[in-house]
């Protein structure tokens, strides 16, 4: 989809849409609206799912992170929007999400503060999300009176579980970082200052993984999440990668003790 012609911005100010960068086999979206929570409008969803294809047909990268500037990590839709007789439904932010959690690498949200509303589905549909201690979240759609979409609501109850997508949803309640972690919404709490630093060295370690298997387990995993378990699929993907020079690379360097060096090649020469 193209993106949509949004009004151009002063000279003088800095660009608000999210930014991708690639460098070797991560890839990184930057949120960059902190005056607004990083609140993303229909442009800038546009503007992400460019990104997210762009960086699906990049076969180099195997890993994608999600950065925000400012206190806030983001504060979902600018349901502002709404007013607009041209503006699509939230449930085209839904749409958007759905886009994130199917993208080819995996994903990690490096969460710097505040994430409310649509922001916490854009964190749960990453593989990975490392938060600080300021870190807290809620879910006001009830309060606001919007029905949410579809693949939020199986997101909350397949990361956090029924009861506890039910009270996030149902009493619009704050909750804190170590409740965050304590229910799965958080895979773990560092420093802010040690932020960067971790999500670098996770993404490092990340895209040491043979990519074929990297890639092909991250994909299933969030299909059965979703109910969607294809055997057959499965079952084809282990034997492409037991043929896979990676494995054989990745086999040898376990026997000799050492770092081993994937090349992504899916087959063995013949």
């Amino acid at each position: 989809m193209s993106v949509r012609p949004s009004t151009p911005e002063p000279a003088s100010a800095e660009p608000t849409t999210p930014e991708l960068r690639i460098n070797g086999s991560i890839a990184t979206i930057r949120l960059r609206n902190p005056a607004y929570a990083n609140r993303l409008s229909p442009n800038d969803l546009d503007v992400i799912r460019a990104h997210i294809d762009k960086v699906n047909k990049s076969a180099q990268v195997l890993v994608l992170k999600f950065i925000a500037d400012g206190k806030y990590f983001c504060s979902g839709y600018d349901i502002s929007s709404l007013a607009a007789d041209a503006a699509p439904s939230s449930l085209y932010f839904g749409d958007t999400v759905d886009i994130v959690e199917r993208a080819r690498p995996v994903t990690i949200a490096a969460i710097n503060g505040g994430v409310y509303g649509g922001g916490t589905d854009l964190s749960l549909a990453c593989d990975f999300r490392v938060g600080v201690p300021d870190t807290n979240m809620f879910m006001p759609a009830a309060k606001l009176g919007l029905h949410f979409y579809p693949g939020g609501m199986i997101r909350y109850v397949t990361r956090l579980g029924l009861n506890n997508a039910k009270r996030l949803f149902l009493t619009c309640e704050k909750i804190l970082a170590p409740e965050m972690l304590s229910i799965g919404f958080l895979n773990e709490i560092v420093a802010a200052d040690a932020l960067q630093s971790r999500v670098d060295e996770l993404s490092a370690q990340l895209a040491g993984m043979a990519p074929l298997a990297l890639l092909g387990i991250k994909k299933h995993l969030n299909l059965i999440a979703r109910g969607e378990l294809d055997d057959a699929a499965i079952r084809a993907a282990v034997l492409h990668s037991e043929q896979s020079e990676d494995m054989k690379e990745g086999a040898l360097a376990w026997k000799e003790k050492r770092a081993a060096k994937f090349t992504g090649d899916s087959l063995k020469s013949q």
